[in-house]
């Protein structure tokens, strides 16, 4: 994942904690990638799909198995987070790209082709408001027509109040997924300690 100027760093430190943790951290993962899925119009044939750190590379594999005549770009400031999306894909190699961008930066966002769809799942959050608005600017004038820009994403509430509810409903989350999939809340505790919430 990059990181955007003027927030904490990601690092590969970081990369490796969500490749290890994701599958508790992110409530509701496999529903998220199948709305996001839902939400591409049907492309024509041999169309350009791209996703905005893949991380471990479920979403980019959602969308080579349900677009088969489609390929991917996958986009991300991690060597480990490309690896990994690689190694999730390997069955669709052949229609995976992979490549290292900065997601504030601007150069990236020309394409060879215009996208059918950009993709997103926990990312853009790292944007500050000036960054984001020029990437969907970008964006929108990449896209084909007819293109769409799906994003998955966190928000910070605007009230105390509000922050608090979606902060318990995080926790609750993690720790239902870290019961469902082990049995214990060990997921949760590490959770917690990396200060993810």
């Amino acid at each position: 994942m990059a990181q955007a100027q003027g927030t904490a760093h990601w690092d590969e430190n970081h990369s490796r904690g969500f490749l290890d943790n994701g599958r508790y951290f992110v409530p509701e993962r496999e529903r998220q990638i199948g709305i996001i899925a839902d939400l591409i119009p049907q492309p024509a044939p041999g169309n350009l799909l791209v996703e905005l750190c893949p991380g471990e590379g479920l979403l980019s594999r959602a969308l080579l198995e349900r677009f088969p005549d489609c390929h991917v770009l996958a986009l991300d400031g991690s060597a480990q987070m490309l690896e990994q999306t690689r190694a999730t894909c390997r069955d669709q190699a052949g229609r995976l790209t992979t490549a290292a961008f900065e997601l504030a930066q601007r150069d990236w966002r020309r394409f060879a082709e215009p996208p059918h769809a950009v993709v997103s799942s926990l990312a853009i959050h790292h944007l500050d408001g000036r960054q984001k608005q020029e990437l969907f600017a970008d964006l929108a004038a990449a896209l084909k027509p007819g293109g769409v820009l799906v994003v998955a994403d966190i928000v910070r509430p605007p009230t105390a109040s509000g922050l608090d509810i979606a902060a318990r409903q995080w926790d609750e989350a993690v720790r239902t997924r870290a019961l469902a999939i082990d049995g214990d809340l060990a997921a949760f505790a590490e959770f917690n300690r990396l200060g993810w919430n």
